[in-house]
């Protein structure tokens, strides 16, 4: 009995042992691999972070690119404010210098015409004595005138009896030389008149003349030509009496 419980024993002891081995090595397995599965984690994570990271990053640089386009046109804009509000600034100043200028201009021009005013209340004295003497004067000048106009009537009438006569004496003279005329355009048709009846006359007798003439040389022609008949015949005759 005791033997067999030494050899169980030793059995269980080596049992035991086998399976404190297994457990040992199951256990250190299990450590390694729950290390290492935490160490993939980490991995897992760190990559995890990592890509976080460079997605976030990714996302800042675009965000710090809108932002700097935006700063660019926001620059951009403030330069042409800029240039703007300088180009405002010249304006204005131009328009103080111009101001300025007009305002001596305008102190100048009220001088002038401070002085322009005296000259022209002096010049107005100076007009309202002329003007009372041109009154004088016009009144002087408007007897005159008066005379004058009678002088003048007076001649106009004289004159227009003097015309009335030339006219008369041009209308007689013209009334002379119209009959002048017209005797003149009568003994011109009488005369016209006559050459023409002269030069029918004239006509009439060469008319008359060459009609003689055609009648003589018809006359002739007709001669000739019955002397020339009566030749044929008596050559004719002589012709005849030769052949019998």
């Amino acid at each position: 009995m005791p033997k067999k419980r030494k050899i169980k024993t030793k059995k269980e002891k080596k049992g035991l042992s086998k399976l404190t081995t297994f457990t040992t090595k199951s256990l250190s397995s299990a450590y390694v691999n729950f290390k290492k599965n935490q160490e993939l984690k980490k991995i897992k994570e760190i990559k995890l972070r990592k890509l976080q990271e460079n997605n976030n990053l990714i996302k800042e640089k675009k965000e710090l690119k809108n932002l700097e386009e935006k700063l660019k046109k926001e620059d951009n804009k403030l330069r042409s404010k800029e240039d703007y509000l300088e180009l405002k600034e010249k304006e204005l100043k131009s328009k103080e210098d111009h101001q300025k200028n007009e305002g001596e201009r305008l102190i100048e021009k009220d001088k002038e015409l401070t002085q322009i005013s005296k000259e022209l209340r002096n010049k107005e004295k100076e007009l309202k004595l002329k003007e009372e003497e041109q009154n004088r004067k016009d009144i002087d000048l408007k007897a005159r005138e008066e005379e004058q106009k009678n002088i003048e009537l007076k001649e106009k009438r004289r004159q227009k009896k003097v015309l009335k006569l030339i006219s008369e004496e041009k209308e007689r003279e013209k009334l002379l030389e119209n009959m002048r005329i017209k005797e003149w355009e009568e003994k011109f048709d009488i005369e016209k008149k006559a050459k023409e009846q002269e030069e029918i006359r004239r006509e009439q007798r060469l008319k008359q003349k060459e009609l003689e003439e055609i009648k003589k040389f018809e006359e002739l022609e007709n001669r000739t030509n019955n002397m020339n008949l009566d030749l044929d015949l008596k050559e004719f005759d002589v012709d005849k009496s030769t052949k019998n």
